[in-house]
């Protein structure tokens, strides 16, 4: 446990650049208790509007609440999410590198939540990939923050922000300049990610990688994706059944899920990879930073809504294994 108490403590000012998908979480809470006339459908009487950084831009948040200076790279469009965007990201200190395309709105989830119980949640947003002058910012955007990072996240939702050009470019340049990628998948071939340090799929994300496993196992799905991913770690994430990392040419090192409760899982992948970059940061190992990832995830779920984990949260967790 002593170190894992060492790791944290070197968090502290760790420079990680957050490359992907930035997206804005809306909030509408209330209670329900009559239905429309005009519909059967239930009328919400909202009580509370509250705006919490999404995708990549809660991935930085995450990195910055515990005690990482995170710079995010992204897109957003010329609209009042990207204000609101920006306002939240200079509230959490995270250094802004987006570049703006008027032709696409910012990426908004907006959620309707009653008596603690989300009832629809309504997307705001264009997917096609970006090209042109906004790809080019975004390259641009990527050389000039990699000069000097401890580590690199590459936040993929699948939002046209990382195509296979700016995937190739980020791991690349991350690899020459000696600094560890860990990757927040979606692709359905794991493939664009070869040479990434990391790569944290949950099971449904295994799965559509791995197609040809039928039926499916998490153990010949993980081997089936490593032998295309050029020595990748693989980090796959189990809900209830913790996480487990496979190597090539290792056996796989299993933590259990520590929850004791879970409120809501929002936002968890995004902690699970902000603790293994400023981990991988902090020259950590690969099962050390798995164990704190562990911890993070399971104070995140204990909340609700997006959310992110503080150094004290992690301490005090750690402090908590028996033993």
């Amino acid at each position: 446990m002593h170190s894992l108490h060492a790791v944290v403590e070197q968090f502290h000012g760790r420079r990680v650049v957050v490359i992907g998908d930035v997206m804005l979480d809306e909030y509408l809470r209330g209670e329900v208790s009559r239905i429309s006339p005009e519909a059967p459908v239930p009328v919400l009487e909202v009580r509370a509007h509250d705006w919490r950084l999404g995708g990549a831009a809660n991935a930085a948040a995450n990195i910055g609440a515990l005690g990482g200076a995170a710079t995010l790279i992204g897109v957003v469009g010329r609209d009042e999410s990207a204000t609101i965007v920006a306002e939240r990201l200079a509230h959490h200190g995270i250094a802004s590198a987006v570049v703006v395309d008027g032709d696409r709105p910012t990426s908004k989830k907006t959620r309707l939540v009653a008596q603690q119980q989300q009832i629809v949640r309504i997307d705001h947003e264009k997917r096609h990939p970006i090209a042109g002058a906004v790809e080019d910012g975004v390259r641009r955007a990527i050389d000039q923050a990699l000069h000097g990072a401890d580590a690199c996240v590459l936040s993929d939702y699948a939002k046209g922000v990382l195509t296979g050009d700016i995937v190739r470019h980020a791991i690349d340049t991350a690899r020459a300049a000696g600094v560890p990628v860990v990757v927040d998948p979606k692709r359905r071939s794991f493939a664009a990610y070869r040479g990434a340090t990391v790569i944290t799929p949950n099971l449904h994300e295994l799965e559509a990688a791995a197609p040809g496993v039928v039926p499916f196992e998490v153990e010949r799905a993980a081997a089936s994706v490593l032998a295309e991913t050029g020595g990748a770690a693989l980090l796959v994430t189990r809900s209830a059944e913790g996480m487990t990392l496979f190597r090539p040419d290792r056996e796989p090192f299993h933590v259990a899920a520590l929850a004791k409760e879970v409120f809501d899982v929002t936002g968890a992948g995004d902690t699970v990879v902000a603790t293994v970059a400023l981990a991988l940061a902090a020259r950590a190992g690969i099962e050390l930073a798995v164990a704190l990832a562990s911890l993070a995830a399971a104070i995140s779920v204990s909340k609700r809504g997006t959310s992110t984990v503080s150094p004290a949260e992690l301490v005090t967790a750690i402090d908590a294994i028996p033993g």
